[in-house]
């Protein structure tokens, strides 16, 4: 299988493991009927000059404020993992960090940012991640309970023009690839009220941003010696994050 990532005006590769010669075959002649064919030359050679070039990265956002976007730093290289063992997938285990304002953020198809306080952005940084978003960057926010009204302020302003839409429960993400007919898992009680996964669209319908709230998925991805999560609970909350994952990046929008 094989999906491509147009971010900066460079191609890169995000999935490229093929069941037979024939996959590969017919992959490639997708991707000469989509693109030119100095593209497919360029993702072809920079995937065995520069192999890392040919693995999804998993980026957490540090941001000013004071919030702890620090917090669990094992959640992510866990959640990867977990990927790994479920979908036949070149992924780095290996957290990245980076900001908003930095210029390797595009070389980053999935962003990951929570804590518990307050997010505090330039006008350059709330620029730089909304041009990611639409060139076809993703950007995943867990609230890790108190997060939400700083979200919500600070989402606003990367799209005033849009706004956060709570996904039904008819919508694939809930069972693509693991069922969930009661929707999102509540792995934290926080405030005990229901659990929502809000999505904004761009004018394509692709998601370019996914909020759980209520829920706080990505406790459920730390050690077992963090939280105390019993084992069901996490594996709710791998396999929920694996349906976005593949909802994203696999099955498309």
């Amino acid at each position: 299988m094989i999906k491509l990532l147009l971010v900066n005006n460079k191609t890169r590769i995000l999935l490229s493991n093929f069941s037979s010669p024939e996959s590969y075959k017919k992959a490639l002649k997708k991707c000469f009927a989509k693109y030119s064919f100095l593209a497919v030359f360029y993702l072809l050679v920079s995937s065995f000059l520069y192999p890392d070039l040919n693995q999804i990265h998993l980026a957490r956002v540090q941001y000013d404020g004071g919030g702890d976007w620090y917090n669990d730093p094992e959640v992510l290289p866990n959640f990867a993992s977990f990927i790994a063992q479920q979908l036949p997938i070149n992924i780095s285990t290996r957290e990245r960090v980076v900001r908003l304002s930095d210029a390797n953020l595009f070389q980053n198809p999935f962003l990951y940012l929570t804590g518990h306080g307050n997010i505090v952005a330039n006008d350059m940084e709330v620029t730089n991640l909304r041009r990611y978003l639409l060139q076809g960057g993703f950007l995943y926010v867990d609230d890790d309970y108190g997060l939400d009204e700083s979200f919500r302020r600070f989402i606003a302003r990367v799209f005033p023009e849009k706004s956060l839409v709570e996904l039904p429960l008819s919508h694939s993400i809930f069972s693509n690839f693991f069922e969930f007919p009661n929707g999102l898992p509540k792995i934290h009680e926080h405030d005990n009220k229901r659990p929502q996964l809000f999505a904004i669209f761009d004018d394509s319908g692709r998601i370019m941003v996914l909020y759980t709230y209520e829920s706080n998925i990505s406790d459920g991805w730390a050690d077992y010696s963090t939280h105390q999560n019993p084992d069901n609970v996490r594996e709710a909350a791998f396999r929920f994050g694996l349906n976005m994952f593949y909802h994203l990046f696999v099955e498309g929008n």
